[in-house]
């Protein structure tokens, strides 16, 4: 067999793993005979050993071969395609997508076995694997896609998974509530990716990332726009990328994203689904060279991210909103990083902090046993003295920055003010008006008046 039947076949099995796992987990769910938790347990263990081994199987064969850039595509998807528009579902394997696929894998690998004990006999460990599964599948997906469209789908379903996660003990109303928040947030972010996929097919008659930044292997591509399609269309993708990865100011669900079960918060918020934001941006990084105005809004944003998170971090009251700001703040850094050009340094922050997050949060339910522990063994409380910004920052201003972290930057109530609100009005207004269109229609109400009501 050739170099190139070998990555064919192994790429296929490296997507192809995270389906088989949500088609044997959520099939017999859909007809009330799930599977027993010990056979969930193996299909979970299964379907991650075959992903990873293929992942660093195809990275073998790439660097044996010499390859760069290796590219599946599975069909046309338009009956007829022209030079002015076109759509491809299709995987690419670069420099880029497959050290992310073997993280992936590591550590929704590593994830499973700790929910094998952690959620065991769960009445809801059947519906957590599924949701997992879902995931899986999104963000190999997203890291693989060769295609703008085939990376929203991957994204949509990370979304979906991750806000059904928050929302896991639904029979108590705060994760439910938080689950509604997450998702809202998330829904901003898709729009705007939205918009930004029909601006890419606009400009280049599909939506191939290859196309977009040039055929070279990331991330020597050239972009292949003007400069000011460039700034919008990263713009938007920023945005895009602010919702997914909680930079500010959508920074708010972060903390509530914790409702969910610890393993959901390892995975999810503290190694994976928070970084898929970062991705995006190194994805298309090759972007920031055509504008220099978009290349300082990612640096600012990143910076502005990271500063806040670090301020917030110091005043939460449990340990994984605590851990949740602090993985915000790595990852503001790694946009700043993405920003100055420094892609190779942003790829390995970002896989470190993932890997140091993700043990951090899984030791989470235990830390505070073993912190008692060892005041028992040394037989004294365990005391901390003044850090430095404590000892060359004057009262008033920690005061300050107490009172401003204390209330999360009050980003929360902006967007409720500033984005939630116009738009509710828009949309009371439209449906006062859709009622009072069908009233007329129906003979109640003369056609003078306003859409709150008749004119007396």
């Amino acid at each position: 067999m050739t170099a190139q039947s070998i990555t064919q076949v192994l790429g296929t099995c490296i997507v192809a793993a995270p389906a088989a796992l949500l088609a044997a987990l959520g099939i017999p769910s859909l007809f009330g005979e799930p599977l027993r938790e010990r056979a969930a347990v193996r299909w979970i263990h299964g379907v991650m050993a075959v992903g990873l081994l293929s992942a660093v199987a195809m990275l073998a064969v790439m660097l044996n071969a010499g390859q760069t850039l290796v590219e599946i595509r599975i069909g046309d998807w338009v009956g007829i395609e022209t030079e002015h528009f076109h759509f491809h579902v299709a995987f690419i394997f670069d420099r880029l997508s497959v050290p992310f696929v073997i993280l992936i894998y590591v550590l929704c690998g590593t994830i499973g076995k700790f929910t094998s004990r952690y959620l065991h006999r769960d009445r809801g460990f059947n519906r957590f694997c599924v949701f997992f599964a879902f995931f899986t599948l999104g963000m190999v997906v997203s890291s693989l896609a060769g295609t703008i469209e085939v990376l929203f789908l991957g994204w949509e379903l990370v979304g979906l998974s991750s806000a059904l996660l928050v929302a896991f003990f639904h029979l108590r109303s705060n994760p439910v509530r938080n689950g509604l928040r997450v998702w809202g947030v998330y829904r901003i972010a898709d729009a705007a990716f939205l918009i930004a996929a029909l601006m890419m097919h606009h400009m280049t008659g599909g939506g191939d990332f290859t196309g977009l930044m040039g055929t070279d292997a990331w991330p020597s591509g050239h972009a292949t726009i003007a400069s000011e399609q460039a700034l919008i269309v990263g713009l938007l993708l920023l945005l895009a990328a602010s919702g997914k990865s909680a930079l500010v100011p959508f920074s708010g669900w972060l903390p509530r994203a914790m409702e969910g079960p610890t393993p959901s918060s390892a995975v999810f918020y503290g190694a994976l689904s928070v970084h898929l934001g970062a991705f995006l941006l190194m994805r298309v990084s090759p972007m920031l060279d055509l504008s220099m105005g978009l290349r300082i809004a990612v640096i600012g944003l990143g910076l502005l991210t990271a500063v806040y998170s670090a301020i917030t971090e110091r005043v939460q009251t449990d340990v994984k909103s605590a851990l949740a700001f602090a993985s915000l703040t790595q990852v503001g850094l790694i946009v700043a990083e993405i920003g100055l050009g420094l892609d190779y340094v942003a790829l390995i922050h970002m896989i470190g902090h993932a890997c140091l997050r993700t043990l951090q949060l899984l030791r989470a339910p235990t830390l505070l046993r073993d912190y008692h522990m060892l005041e028992n063994a040394i037989g004294a409380r365990l005391t901390h003295g003044p850090s430095f910004w404590e000892r060359i920052v004057p009262d008033r201003f920690r005061a300050w920055f107490y009172a401003v972290a204390s209330n999360r930057g009050h980003l929360d109530s902006a967007i409720d003010d500033y984005v939630t609100a116009p738009f509710r009005a828009v949309f009371r207004w439209c449906d006062a008006m859709e009622h009072r269109w069908t009233r007329f229609l129906s003979g109640g109400e003369p056609s003078s008046g306003t859409a709150e009501g008749p004119v007396d």
